[in-house]
């Protein structure tokens, strides 16, 4: 064993970084009390400790370059007088490799070293545009828990990277992960402990304080969602099969880049972190794995100091909200639109059309063509907290009663109707609306502007019984239940079609706004509305039924792309009347419940019949040039037939 030798360190960066010398370590001491680092040699159970003396410290960063020891045979933790702790900037957390569950008590956790070298094959960040982005919403745990995801590795990154294929076959370019850095599963029975962990992270910037001879609480429940203090720094360890974590996460988001797949990361820090922490954090994850963009969660957010970063100028940063007149002054517009709205507006408001809520048409018009010249706008109808699409139709109360609260936890607002049964139901009537429900959601969502967001399983009815708020619920009803892409088979195929129809035709997925100006100088505006009558859009509050129209550019050529939406949420059918568009005629493409086309050769104008809640998709179809002779010749005999009955008419009168 080779003799440990202290010499004077660096304070930056925090603190483990390995070295051609030897093991850099820095660590804040806010305190005057002695301070050092544990190690813990591989098979060998006595405990070494170096001590910070004086000459170690600048400000109240201390910090020593130790020789002697490697990255491969050690681990360690810091210590504060009494206070043993994890160190908060440490790459791997040693001692939770093994996802636990149930009663046992608290394991000694350490830091841990990321020393291996990682061939990236030349892959990189895709940074795919938000307007061409869709995205997908998981816990890399519950995607392929189950037994039936077919997976080898079940719950891991290794797990995920097996669905690929499935995600491609889907459409989906974007992938966001609920948190995949390391955190403690268990809830501690133990307040006080708690309290003690948050207040010496305030004060001394230090995580896991517990006075050595305080007795260590039992768990009375799991987290399986993470949305907790964490070790941001580290991939979750038993998130990884191979036992290596951050190898198995930079092979993740390689082979998903390999797959035109871009990688999210949700990060939720309390309000007691600090800010410089959490840029140093999104900096880390984007140098070392090369992830895309972070979703941030919190209610005390260093936003702007984040987006206004140089290095992070081509990383989507998503989050409730933006001071854009701190990042962008002056009005300046920004030359990529990274940044990303993550709100709950479209979500709650498309769900009460959906279920037929009056005074809901001109939200529901905003939302379509919502668009913003500097930021990016997420949609999504669910989400991992509330109900799945499946719940949304099923249920109009939360059940959370297995959660062990009372059901007192979970929103109480989740806007959702039963279509006529809480729960399961054998009446055929109930499940064939509620699944031409699901089908109108996701309509909803693929052909409104903005960036569509999936939330796993809901293309293919996944359900938590009911459960809204799945945290707790590491079993088979908070994992995906991949048998459902058997029961609703043509729920996937539908999902899989608008994603591909949404893909193909530019008009419905723009970086700019809409105008509804003849902007393409096709002669017809690129956005319109209609009812029952062409070009009049019938928007009192009781109408629940609308017709929209897109006309664009053409994916492969200069003609014209012409798209009508009709969406009627009402429980009655109408009919809607088609504009007319030269030398194109209307086609049926996608239903969730089969609608009829009608020629009127009187009026020369074509209706399509939607039927109560259902949504139809209609295109324009380029006429042949015998169709357009024939069009033409239908024309003239209709305005002959008409100046006959007037020339009668005026004879009759005579």
């Amino acid at each position: 064993m080779r003799k440990i030798k202290i010499n004077i360190g660096q304070p930056y960066p925090l603190g483990a970084s390995v070295r051609e010398a030897g093991i850099n370590f820095s660590m804040v001491n806010g305190s005057d009390k002695e301070c050092g680092i544990i190690f813990y040699r591989k098979g060998v159970e006595q405990k070494e400790r170096i001590f910070f003396d004086q000459k170690h410290r600048i400000g109240n960063i201390c910090c020593v370059l130790v020789e002697g020891i490697t990255a491969q045979d050690c681990e360690y933790n810091f210590f504060i007088g009494d206070e043993v702790f994890v160190d908060p900037y440490a790459k791997k957390i040693v001692g939770n490799e093994k996802w636990r569950s149930g009663e046992f008590e608290r394991p000694l956790l350490r830091g841990g070293f990321d020393f291996g070298a990682f061939d990236w094959e030349e892959t990189a960040p895709l940074h795919i545009p938000y307007h061409e982005s869709i995205m997908y919403c998981l816990n890399v745990r519950s995607f392929t828990r189950h037994s039936s995801s077919k997976v080898k590795q079940k719950g891991t990154f290794e797990g995920l990277v097996e669905k690929i294929p499935y995600l491609r076959d889907l459409g989906i370019n974007s992938v966001e992960l609920m948190p995949a850095y390391e955190f403690e599963e268990c809830e501690w029975d133990n307040t006080d402990y708690n309290t003690k962990r948050q207040i010496a992270y305030q004060v001394n910037h230090i995580d896991e304080a517990l006075p050595s001879d305080e007795e260590p609480p039992k768990a009375k429940r799991l987290n399986c969602w993470g949305y907790k203090n964490a070790f941001y720094f580290a991939p979750k360890a038993s998130y990884a099969a191979s036992g290596s974590p951050c190898e198995a996460f930079r092979r993740m988001v390689r082979e998903l880049h390999k797959n035109g797949i871009e990688v999210i990361m949700q990060f939720y820090f309390p309000d007691f972190i600090q800010q410089g922490y959490i840029l140093e954090i999104i900096k880390h994850w984007i140098l070392e794995y090369q992830i895309d963009g972070v979703h941030l969660k919190g209610s005390r957010l260093p936003v702007t100091l984040v987006a206004t970063e140089p290095l992070l100028a081509n990383t989507k940063i998503m989050c409730e909200d933006f001071y854009l007149h701190e990042i962008y002054p002056n009005e300046v517009k920004p030359r990529n639109k990274v940044l990303g709205y993550y709100r709950d507006d479209y979500m709650y408001d498309m769900r009460k059309y959906l279920k037929g809520d009056q005074d809901m048409l001109k939200s529901f018009q905003y939302h379509m063509r919502n668009n913003n010249a500097k930021c990016g706008v997420i949609n999504y109808i669910t989400n991992y907290y509330g109900f799945t699409l499946n719940d949304l139709v099923s249920y109009e109360k939360k059940h959370n009663e297995p959660n062990g609260e009372h059901n007192t936890d979970g929103t109480n607002y989740n806007f959702s109707w039963n279509c006529g049964a809480e729960g399961p139901s054998r009446k055929k009537a109930i499940r064939q609306l509620r699944h031409k429900q699901m089908k109108n959601a996701l309509s909803f969502l693929f052909t409104a502007q903005g960036t569509p967001l999936l939330f796993a399983g809901d293309e293919f009815g996944n359900s938590q019984d009911g459960n809204n708020n799945c945290y707790c619920q590491d079993n088979e009803t908070g994992w995906v239940d991949w048998r459902g892409l058997s029961r609703n088979q043509d729920l996937f195929t539908y999902a899989k079609d608008l994603i591909s129809f949404r893909k193909n035709h530019n008009i419905l997925h723009l970086n700019e706004r809409l105008t509804t100006l003849d902007q393409y100088h096709l002669g017809y505006p690129d956005l319109s509305y209609h009812g029952e009558e062409a070009w009049k859009a019938q928007l009192e509050n009781y109408n629940r039924h609308i017709g929209i129209m897109y006309c664009g550019k053409n994916n492969h050529n200069s003609d014209g792309d012409y798209i009508y939406i009709a969406y009627n949420m009402h429980w009655n059918p109408h009919r809607f009347a088609l504009p007319s568009i030269a030398n194109h005629k209307w086609t049926s493409l996608l239903s969730t419940e089969e609608s009829s086309i009608i020629f009127d050769e009187a009026k020369n104008m074509e209706y399509v019949e939607i039927a109560p809640r259902s949504v139809s998709i209609l295109t324009g179809k380029k006429l042949s040039e015998e169709e357009i002779k024939q069009k033409a010749a239908m024309q003239i005999k209709n305005v002959t037939s008409v100046s006959g009955k007037a020339s009668k008419q005026a004879k009759n009168k005579k």
